[in-house]
């Protein structure tokens, strides 16, 4: 699947949500009862699926999540697409493996994406390793949110941030899309909040300092900027002191 088969990658808003606007009507929606809703998820149409899937973006219901999980294997990808975003609602261990195995194998990249999502939302440890291969080798669209995904589980254990950084440095050094380096970016400069000023912390405050001198995309030069300003670092705020005085940021 190529990039273009997601017609476009979102604004990098690093603290919105990725719900795609998929094709169903809200108007069809039953009222938010869970009682109402929760036999719908099995339900024999797909559209029927869909839409109580999509409920449950919203609403949180411990007993929705086995379900939820069932669906991650639906043969529609609208129907698995919402159980993935459902399943970031409604974050459960006991769904991680599935979204896992999910991410390895499904060719609909609406649905990887929600899938990394979700996977970001649960902040378990599982999903670090294929976190990581997805904003290595994923789509461009995948790639973004699971930058974003990486900060928020990776800043729980300090080796998972040792792991991590090198990763979302090359992104935000060599990835072909201004949109994705930009949440690299702002990934790392969640996770030099939560380490010690050391090797691996100075090597990703010069990345930063990188993108932020050299990135040709404003957006990405801004996101650095912002990063490091966030961080604190001296040496980050030097340069961009340094840079707004020649008029170059």
């Amino acid at each position: 699947m190529h990039d273009d088969d997601l017609s476009v990658i979102e604004t990098a808003d690093q603290f919105g949500e990725p719900l795609d606007l998929l094709d169903c009507a809200r108007s069809e929606l039953p009222p938010p009862n869970p009682e109402l809703i929760l036999p719908l998820l099995t339900d024999p149409e797909p559209s029927q699926r869909m839409l109580a899937a999509r409920v449950f973006c919203e609403l949180q219901d411990q007993r929705a999540i086995a379900p939820l999980i069932d669906l991650l294997n639906d043969i529609c990808p609208l129907v698995r697409v919402s159980a993935a975003y459902a399943l970031g609602k409604n974050t459960s261990p006991d769904a991680v493996e599935a979204l896992i195995e999910l991410l390895k194998q499904d060719w609909n990249g609406y649905v990887r994406k929600g899938i990394v999502w979700a996977l970001g939302n649960g902040g378990d440890r599982r999903a670090l390793n294929p976190l990581i291969h997805a904003v290595k080798t994923d789509i461009s669209a995948v790639r973004l949110w699971a930058a974003s995904s990486l900060a928020q589980i990776a800043k729980l254990e300090y080796e998972d941030v040792i792991a991590t950084i090198a990763p979302l440095i090359e992104g935000l050094r060599q990835d072909c899309v201004a949109a994705v380096r930009g949440n690299c970016a702002w990934a790392i400069g969640q996770l030099c909040r939560e380490i010690p000023s050391n090797m691996v912390y100075a090597t990703a405050i010069d990345a930063l300092i990188e993108a932020l001198a050299e990135d040709e995309d404003l957006g990405v030069k801004d996101d650095a900027r912002n990063a490091l300003l966030k961080v604190g670092d001296p040496r980050g705020l030097q340069m961009i002191e340094k840079l707004e005085l020649e008029g170059l940021i």
